[in-house]
């Protein structure tokens, strides 16, 4: 399963934006999946990500799969939010 988050936008910045969002992929595009299932979360096309945002988002599909991962994160705003993740949030990706 891959997951595009520009299909989401462009800039993502919001705890609410991120959390319609999640709702969106899970019922949508992670319904059914097994915990197991390989998902790779694709940023390409992201000019900003705000760790409001990720933590809606990457760390509850962090949460729900085991096999995860990230692509295409060379945005500096994208490596930010990411490492910041790390160190508050515990997500281990």
């Amino acid at each position: 399963m891959r997951i595009e988050l520009k299909k989401f936008g462009e800039i993502l910045i919001s705890r609410p934006a991120g959390r319609e969002a999640f709702l969106a992929m899970s019922a949508y595009l992670t319904k059914g999946l097994p915990e197991d299932e390989a998902v790779e979360i694709d940023f390409s096309g992201v000019k900003v990500l705000t760790p409001s945002w990720a933590d809606e988002v990457i760390t509850k599909i962090a949460h729900d799969f085991r096999n995860i991962k990230l692509v295409n994160t060379a945005n500096s705003t994208v490596k930010a939010t990411l490492k910041t993740l790390s160190e508050y949030s515990g997500l281990k990706i």
